[in-house]
């Protein structure tokens, strides 16, 4: 079965967040090797968490998206929320590595 535009596009965008977070995740650990602060050991621990997620919704997506087909406006939504958190880990991105 193929999938609908709006889980395409909710797929292709837990995809970019997984880049997104490997990316700062990366930074994060580096910097928490040098510093050993509590605060970066907790954007090690959230970016670890957010990259899980993103990892389950993708493989959601393949696996069951059955789970999404009956409703396109909850495919919507989907969609929406996983933009959503694009654009944020994309700002952090952009402020974690300038």
């Amino acid at each position: 079965m193929a999938m609908g535009a709006w889980i395409s596009a909710a797929a292709v965008l837990a995809g970019v967040n997984v880049v997104l977070l490997l990316a700062l995740t990366g930074v994060w650990v580096d910097n928490y090797r040098q510093f050993r602060t509590g605060m970066v050991a907790g954007l090690v621990g959230f970016g670890g968490v957010m990259l899980v997620e993103n990892a389950a919704a993708l493989y959601y997506f393949f696996s069951m998206q059955m789970l999404y087909s009956g409703d396109p406006g909850v495919q919507q939504a989907v969609a929406v929320l996983r933009g959503l958190q694009a654009v944020a880990l994309a700002v952090l991105t952009y402020v974690t590595v300038r």
